[in-house]
C-alpha cells in the first residue's frame, strides 16, 4: 500500500512541475503558483456563493427563535417581551416584518414558512403609532425609575457614611457629607414612594398594551401548540437537509469545472501540448482540493454525522465522544477506499499501457514513439521486459506476453 502511495505521489509531482518531462524554470513556477492562488481563491468565493442560493433553515423559519425563546421563558413579562419586539424604536424607512421575511426568498431557492408569515403579519398589526407612544411612556418612566435609584444610591452611600460618624461621635461640622443621617433617610423613603409610584404606572401601562386586541391575538397564535409544532419540525427537518443540498449544490458547481479540465487535459496529454498539460493539471487538482474539503464538512455537520451522532445518543448515553472514534476509523477506511478507487481506474498502469501501446506511445510518459523503440526518447523509459515463458521481450504492465500468451508475474507489472 505505502509503495502505492509513494508511486502516485511520485506521478503527482511529476505532472505538477514539468513540461514534456522537463522540469519547470523558477519563473514559469512562481507564474503557475500564482495563478494557482488565484484560480483557488475564485472557486472557493463561488462555492461560499452557490452554498447560499438554497434558502437557510433561519431564514426559512425566521420565527423560529423568537417563537422558541418565548416558549421555553418563565418570567412573568415574557407577554410583554415578545409584544416589545414587534415594536422598533427606530420606525423610519423600515419594512414591514412580513415583507422583511419574504426578503430571504429573492435570489434563493426555496420559501419562507406560510406559518412565520402570518407570525409576521400578527407583528405588523400590532407596530402602530399608538402602541408606539405606549412603548415610549414606558421607557420614560422607566428612566425615571433609573434616575431616582442612581440617586438612591448615592444618598445611600452617604447615609451609611453619617451613620457612622454619628456612631463616632463626630460633630456635623467636622463631617464630610453634605446631608445628614435623618435627612438622607427622608430622601430615601420619598425617592422610593417615588419609585413605587413609577412602576405602577408602568405596570399599568403593559397591562394597556397588551389588553389590545392585536396584543391578545398575536399571545394567542404564540399559544397555539399546533402552529409551534408545525414550525419546529419544519425547521429541524430543514436543518437536517441543509448541509446535504449545500453539498449538492457545491458538487454542481465543481462537476463541470473538474470534467472540463480532465478533458483538456487528456485531449493536451494525446496532443502533445506540454504546457496546456501542465496547467490543465493543475486546475484538476485545484478543482478537486474544494470538492474533497466540502465532503469532509459534509460528513462533519451533515446528513450522515446526524445519523451517526442519533445512533450513538441513544446507544451510548453521555459517551458522545465515542464519535470521535467512528470517524478516527471511518475517514481512514474512506481515504484507503479513495486511494483504490484511482489506483485501480484512473491511475491504473495496466489499463494506461494497454491504450498507450495500442497508439504507439510511451507506456510511462505517453508521448508518440516509434514501433520498435526499446527506450522513449522522450523519458528514457524501457517499454519491454522479458518473458518467464519464452524469454522473449514483451511489453511492460501488460497480463499476457504477446508471443507465447503466458500471464505475466504481478511483480513485473
Amino acid at each position: 500500500m505505502f509503495a502505492r502511495i509513494r508511486r502516485l505521489l511520485s506521478q503527482f509531482f511529476s505532472k505538477s512541475r514539468t513540461i514534456n518531462n522537463e522540469p519547470l524554470n523558477k519563473v514559469s513556477l512562481i507564474v503557475i503558483i500564482l495563478i494557482d492562488i488565484f484560480i483557488l481563491f475564485n472557486v472557493f468565493t463561488g462555492l461560499d456563493d452557490i452554498s447560499r442560493w438554497y434558502i437557510s433553515p433561519t431564514e426559512a423559519y425566521p420565527c423560529y427563535s423568537e417563537w422558541q425563546d418565548y416558549r421555553t421563558k418563565t418570567t412573568k413579562d415574557k407577554d410583554y417581551e415578545i409584544v416589545r419586539l414587534s415594536l422598533p424604536s427606530d420606525t423610519n424607512n423600515q419594512l414591514s416584518f412580513q415583507r422583511n421575511y419574504q426578503q430571504a426568498e429573492v435570489g434563493h431557492l426555496g420559501k419562507v414558512s406560510k406559518t412565520c408569515l402570518q407570525y409576521a403579519d400578527y407583528k405588523d398589526k400590532i407596530n402602530n403609532p399608538e402602541k408606539q407612544q405606549l412603548i415610549r411612556n414606558i421607557d420614560q418612566e422607566q428612566a425615571k425609575i433609573s434616575t431616582f435609584e442612581q440617586e438612591n444610591r448615592t444618598i445611600q452611600a452617604q447615609y451609611d457614611s453619617t451613620l457612622l460618624e454619628k456612631i463616632a461621635g463626630q460633630g456635623r461640622e467636622q463631617s464630610i457629607n453634605q446631608v445628614s443621617a435623618e435627612k438622607a433617610k427622608q430622601a430615601l423613603q420619598q425617592n422610593n414612594r417615588q419609585i413605587s409610584t413609577f412602576k405602577q404606572e408602568i405596570s399599568t401601562l403593559k397591562n394597556e398594551l397588551l389588553g389590545k386586541a392585536e396584543s391578545i391575538s398575536f399571545i394567542a397564535f404564540l399559544k397555539d401548540n399546533n402552529q409551534f409544532r408545525e414550525v419546529d419540525k419544519g425547521y429541524h427537518q430543514a436543518s437536517f437537509w441543509y448541509p446535504s443540498i449545500q453539498l449538492a449544490f457545491q458538487a454542481l458547481f465543481l462537476l463541470p469545472l473538474i470534467i472540463v479540465a480532465l478533458s483538456v487535459h487528456k485531449f493536451a496529454q494525446r496532443r502533445g501540448y506540454g504546457l496546456i498539460s501542465l496547467i490543465s493539471w493543475h486546475l484538476l487538482v485545484i478543482f478537486f482540493i474544494p470538492l474533497i474539503i466540502k465532503i469532509f464538512e459534509f460528513l462533519q455537520i451533515g446528513a450522515i454525522f446526524k445519523f451517526i451522532f442519533d445512533i450513538i445518543s441513544v446507544i451510548f448515553v453521555g459517551l458522545l465522544f465515542l464519535i470521535n472514534y467512528v470517524y478516527i476509523l471511518m475517514i481512514p477506511i474512506i481515504g484507503f477506499g479513495i486511494i483504490q478507487f484511482f489506483q485501480k481506474f484512473v491511475f491504473n498502469a495496466k489499463v494506461q499501457a494497454a491504450s498507450r501501446v495500442q497508439k504507439s506511445r510511451c507506456v510511462n510518459c505517453a508521448k508518440k514513439i516509434q514501433h520498435l523503440d526499446t527506450y522513449c526518447p522522450h523519458c528514457g523509459y524501457d517499454q519491454y521486459i522479458e518473458c518467464q515463458n519464452c524469454h522473449n521481450l514483451t511489453y511492460k504492465h501488460l497480463s499476457y506476453c504477446k508471443h507465447c500468451g503466458t500471464s505475466q508475474d504481478s511483480s513485473n507489472l
